[in-house]
């Protein structure tokens, strides 16, 4: 349990600063393009999220799927627990209710990966990173 609080403390910890910039990603100019995608998905919630998850190697993301899927993550200092992040764009509106983001963690028992419960307030704590990118995004762009 320790090393479950420790691993979601420090997977939280990382998000919340990529949404805050502090690894970098900020400083070049970026041209974000329409509003919306051809699509229907919102600019800003998605480049919000590819730098909210930039640490994480990203399996799927690709607007047509209005979905960033990123392939499975672990730290060091648990090697025998991953995450895997699914983010859904429900909206091409910037709006909290624009994206949903569902959250799988694995431990290893045995040689095989068990899915195991994650914490409510994780998923939500991703997606409030999401928002506060994407609203910095926006109040750049229009700056």
């Amino acid at each position: 349990m320790i090393r479950f609080t420790r691993s979601a403390a420090t997977l939280t910890f990382a998000l919340v600063l990529s949404a805050c910039g502090i690894f970098g990603g900020g400083d070049e100019e970026q041209d974000f393009g329409p509003i919306t995608t051809a699509i229907g998905v919102n600019g800003y919630l998605w480049s919000a999220t590819l730098d909210t998850l930039h640490f994480m190697p990203i399996d799927n993301a690709y607007p047509s799927s209005a979905a960033i899927i990123t392939d499975w993550f672990s730290t060091a200092d648990a090697p025998n627990e991953r995450v895997k992040v699914a983010v859904y764009f429900r909206s091409e509106q910037l709006r909290s209710d624009g994206v949903k983001v569902n959250v799988v963690r694995q431990e290893r028992s045995d040689g095989n990966w068990l899915t195991v419960p994650v914490q409510a307030a994780t998923a939500l704590q991703i997606e409030e990173a999401i928002l506060s990118r994407a609203r910095v995004l926006k109040i750049e762009a229009e700056g």
